[in-house]
This record gives C-alpha cells, sequence and structure tokens, in this order.
C-alpha cells in the first residue's frame, strides 16, 4: 500500500453520471480512486411521490423500481456487480465496521438490525444510506478507508458522526502498527510518522468530511426543550432562531473539537425543504417522500 498521501481539499461538484445526477468530488476520485457521492431524485424509474431515484425500500414504493434505481446508482459509479450495504437506518448512533470479506457476509446480518454509520476498509464494496431531510455525512481518510453517516436530530445530538471518526481512527491504527513499512507519510505536515502507541495522533487532521442535502435551520423547527438542549450542547452557532437549530453547525462543532479541521469540512448547504425539486424531502412531502442517497465507493 502506497499511503504517501495527503487528500486534496473536498469539493462538491454537480454532475451526471449515466442516467442519474450526483454531487461527487471529482479531484478526490482522480487521485485516489475513492468515489464519493450524494445523489439527488433524479434519473430513477418510481413514479408519484418517489419520482424518481428512489433509493428506500422502506417507504412503500414499488420494490422492482427501488431495485432499478440501486442498480443504476451502482453502475454510474462501480459496477452493477458489486456488493451494496444498505444498513437498516434507526436514528441511532450504532456504526459497524467491514473489514475483510468476512466482515462483508456478516454485515448483510448486522444491517438488519439496525445501524446509521458504516465504516468500509476493504476495497470492492459499496455503502449506501439513504435520506429524506436528515443529514448526509461522508468521511474519507488516507488511507481510503471511508464511512457514510446518517445523523437525524437524534443521531446528532448522539454523536453518531463523531463514532464513526473515532472508529476510523482506531482501524487505520491497527493498520498502520501492523506493517510499519506502510506507515502514513505525514511529515509533509509535520507530524512524523505514527504508532499506535502514539500520544499525540492527529489522525483526523487529515479526514476530508462531506456533508450532503439536509434539511436547513430555517426550516427544521422543533420543540423549545430540544432548542435549548442543542444550543446548550453544541453552542449558539446551531441557534437558527426560535425553536429552529442547524444541524450541520451542531456536527461542525462536534466534529472540529475531536479533530477535524474546519477546511477540511465541505458543506453542500442545499436544504432539502427549499429544493423538493431536486432532492426528497420528509417535510416537504408530508411524510410522503422517497429517499436520495450517500453512496462511497473503492475500487482497488
Amino acid at each position: 500500500m502506497n499511503s504517501t498521501l495527503a487528500l486534496p481539499h473536498p469539493t462538491l461538484d454537480k454532475g451526471r453520471f449515466a442516467s442519474i445526477e450526483a454531487y461527487t468530488d471529482n479531484e478526490l476520485f482522480a487521485q485516489t480512486g475513492l468515489r464519493i457521492a450524494f445523489t439527488t431524485r433524479k434519473g430513477g424509474v418510481s413514479k408519484g411521490s418517489y419520482e424518481s431515484l428512489n433509493l428506500g425500500t422502506h417507504v412503500h414504493d414499488d420494490a422492482l423500481a427501488v431495485k432499478e434505481n440501486r442498480r443504476r446508482v451502482l453502475e454510474a459509479f462501480a459496477s452493477p456487480e458489486i456488493p451494496l450495504i444498505v444498513p437498516n437506518q434507526v436514528h441511532g448512533d450504532t456504526v459497524l465496521s467491514i473489514n475483510g470479506q468476512t466482515d462483508v457476509l456478516k454485515s448483510l446480518l448486522d444491517v438488519a438490525r439496525g445501524a446509521d454509520g458504516l465504516v468500509v476498509g476493504v476495497p470492492g464494496v459499496a455503502a449506501l444510506l439513504c435520506y429524506a431531510d436528515c443529514v448526509p455525512v461522508i468521511i474519507v481518510s488516507p488511507t481510503k478507508r471511508f464511512a457514510v453517516v446518517h445523523a437525524g436530530w437524534r443521531g446528532v445530538a448522539n454523536t453518531v458522526a463523531c463514532k464513526a471518526v473515532r472508529r476510523m481512527v482506531q482501524e487505520d491504527l491497527r493498520l498502520l502498527s501492523r506493517d510499519e513499512q506502510d506507515n502514513i507519510n505525514f511529515a509533509q505536515e509535520g507530524l512524523g510518522a505514527i504508532s499506535e502507541d502514539s500520544t499525540d495522533v492527529r489522525l483526523p487532521h487529515f479526514y476530508n468530511v462531506y456533508i450532503g442535502p439536509h434539511i436547513h435551520g430555517e426550516c427544521f423547527e422543533t420543540s423549545a426543550e430540544l432548542h435549548e438542549q442543542f444550543i446548550e450542547t453544541f453552542g449558539q452557532s446551531c441557534d437558527a432562531g426560535y425553536r429552529h437549530i442547524s444541524l450541520a453547525q451542531a456536527l461542525r462543532t462536534q466534529l472540529v473539537q475531536i479533530g477535524i479541521m474546519p477546511d477540511r469540512i465541505c458543506d453542500l448547504d442545499l436544504c432539502t425543504v427549499c429544493n423538493n425539486d431536486e432532492f426528497f424531502s420528509y417535510r416537504a412531502q408530508d411524510g410522503i417522500a422517497g429517499r436520495h442517497g450517500a453512496f462511497a465507493y473503492y475500487a482497488k
């Protein structure tokens, strides 16, 4: 493994891939071969409230339409034949890891029990999580390990994205300690080589974080109690007005606190409620909506 890597600074640009439209970091893909994407609702075969690229199986859409939509995503970004791991999202803080082919088989059982974060450290496996107002988060390590996280207000409150980062750090350190010759060279950043015994590890400094389309604070009215809880926990930056909170700002605060560099956080900054023609929105569609996706895949 050639791990002398510094990830390019994260960006998100809209593009067309086969039949679908999505936002992705083309420079990341060019330099590392790792594809991350936030899909829109366009380019699929679903009808009605689920028109057209609905990726969620739990929303009463036609199952064959969802299967075809997921196939189109795989065809656009990877291959229809590769394993696609899609957890049963339960608005919790469980994060699962996939680090080998045995884990792939085991994960098919684990994800059915519920998870809101996947950390993938093996090539040839794609992860997909689904959203319709909650915050999609993709985290990328220079080792090419990645995480895809579903963060609704409960997930943000329970720091599910931070738990994914910590899991990635733990697994990156285990990888590095097994083969010191393949140490990631962080010397160019002034840190030198790292080991599991290091007391001053700053791995999250080198991670990229991507925040996809989500409900913005001005559209996210909560209870007075939840509003107060978020401000007390995450600070005034997440205050979006009377009984309104910014989930993205709360996420940004907690991620920076555990070592993610602010300039390594790329927020697409598009509200799903205000852009319901491009993304699904549970609130804008009165609870009858499809799901767009956050997708990540590393070939080899």
